[in-house]
């Protein structure tokens, strides 16, 4: 975890300024991969990587961001923000936010920020809502302007969505905003009703990551999220009504079989079977019954491969690895997929354990040394409290 006082004072060293300090979290999904941007159900838990951003006004209308990170820096001008503005860099992410909630008639400042975070990139944790949605906060608070932490995370999709142009789901700016600490979050995408789960504190929350990221992560997450627009636009035909594959059940997809070619079915096999998982995996945790969470991750696991085809030789082994390990309670493929983590579910006394044998067993299969992290729920987006230091 970063230390505050220490982003404090590089910003002092960078722009001479006191500052202020926000901060929000990257996230896991145990399960509802795919479905947000199908207004369908996720169960996603905040995680204890965030994104830090110190920032304090200026007296013109530039904001000036730097990256600690990637060592760069970026600027705007707020009087002449505009889709034509992105680049196609990480700069995108904050200056998207700010974009978006100029477009949504926030009247912002001229701001120096300056970004630091520890969510893992391209890992699929879900550093890119991190970065905006700890933007968004900083930005809408120097300007003095309330904070409602659902807005803020729709206005951060719409800079992903619009401006970065990477057409996700709700998901991970909502879990990032409204993360609670123990919890995972079961969230109707669709309606934004949401239901904080308690997660056995047995449980850990183990990440691993293949070290892999193979280059079809936006476009062909975008191809998915089409055909699955197609999907609807096809099956419409047969179900007057429906909005999205939400609104189909598999008794109706099977029915309507002959209306969608090989590929389409099954990705709208994948979304609605997905969205049956996330009710039972819900109503296994509400329950206490965690052992059943295995064969659904796995079952999940396997749609996401074969059906939705975005998983990839490193994450079937990771799967198939941990599988096999004593503890594991579930394990699936996270994230967008082509590469980046897995999501496992183990018991505490194994964790440590589970983490060096599977290192060695991901290892001796790919050539690969995998990092792995041991995580909890974290609480979401916030201010820091602590006093400005002077330069």
């Amino acid at each position: 975890m970063y230390n505050p006082r220490e982003l404090l004072a590089r910003f002092a060293f960078r722009y001479h300024d006191a500052a202020t300090v926000y901060r929000a979290p990257g996230r896991v999904n145990l399960i509802g991969e795919h479905t947000d941007y199908n207004d369908g159900f996720v169960l996603p838990a905040a995680i204890g990587f965030s994104c830090w951003v110190a920032i304090a006004g200026r007296s013109d209308r530039k904001i000036v961001i730097y990256s600690e990170n990637l060592r760069e820096s970026a600027e705007a001008d707020l009087d002449d923000l505009k889709l034509t503005s992105a680049n196609g860099t990480w700069s995108d992410y904050p200056i998207g936010v700010a974009w978006a909630l100029s477009q949504a008639g926030y009247d912002l400042r001229g701001a120096n920020l300056y970004i630091q975070g520890d969510v893992p990139l391209g890992a699929g944790l879900s550093s890119s809502a991190a970065v905006e949605v700890s933007t968004g906060h900083a930005l809408l608070d120097l300007a003095q302007h309330p904070i409602d932490l659902t807005e803020l995370a729709l206005l951060s999709q719409r800079a992903e969505n619009e401006f970065v142009g990477a057409r996700c789901g709700i998901m991970d700016q909502f879990v990032s905003c409204h993360g609670r600490e123990g919890c995972a979050l079961l969230l109707d995408c669709r309606s934004l009703a949401y239901r904080l789960l308690q997660l056995p504190s047995q449980v850990h929350l183990v990440i691993c990551n293949t070290m892999v990221r193979h280059e079809l992560g936006v476009s062909e997450y975008n191809v998915r999220r089409a055909q699955c627009e197609e999907g609807v636009r096809l099956l419409s035909k047969a179900l007057p009504g429906i909005r999205a594959l939400r609104d189909v059940s598999l008794e109706q997809l099977e029915s309507n079989r002959s209306l969608l070619s090989k590929t389409i079915y099954k990705r709208c096999h994948h979304v609605i079977s997905e969205n049956a998982r996330v009710s039972e995996a819900a109503d296994a945790l509400a329950t206490s019954r965690v052992e059943t969470l295995r064969h659904v991750m796995s079952d999940s696991h396997r749609s996401l491969r074969d059906d939705y085809e975005v998983s990839c030789r490193e994450l079937d082994i990771m799967v198939d690895v941990a599988m096999q390990e004593p503890g594991v309670l579930g394990a699936r493929m996270m994230g967008g997929g082509f590469g980046g983590c897995t999501i496992n579910l183990v018991s505490a006394a194994e964790s440590e354990e589970f983490r060096g044998r599977m290192a060695q067993g991901y290892e001796a299969a790919t050539g690969l040394r995998p990092n792995i992290y041991v995580c909890e729920a974290s609480r979401g987006a916030e201010k820091i409290e602590l006093e400005s230091q002077t330069p």
